[in-house]
């Protein structure tokens, strides 16, 4: 699968679990080329996202919500994933 697919895969799964208002997702890997996690074809990304589901919630709580949304392609297809996690009311 290529990163293109695997982003726009990444998309998918957040728009339909956290029906964010902004997503912005950076594909990284060749940052990263070398690295242990790009030698198994895991990827890196830099997402940023915004959802009213995170208001309220503490950081590791959104982290969570966001990375249960694309567990089974976590360790596999995304070797990394730096979040940035706004609630609408802190933009």
């Amino acid at each position: 699968m290529s990163t293109g697919d695997r982003a726009e895969r990444i998309r998918s799964l957040l728009t339909a679990a956290l029906s964010p208002t902004l997503l912005e997702l950076t594909d990284e890997s060749a940052l990263h080329a070398g690295h242990e996690g790009a030698k198994s074809g895991g990827s890196h990304f830099r997402l940023k996202i915004v959802s009213a589901r995170f208001d309220g919630l503490r950081l590791v709580m959104r982290h969570r919500l966001v990375y249960d949304s694309v567990h089974d392609m976590m360790h596999t297809e995304i070797h990394a994933l730096a979040i940035t996690a706004l609630a609408p009311s802190e933009l």
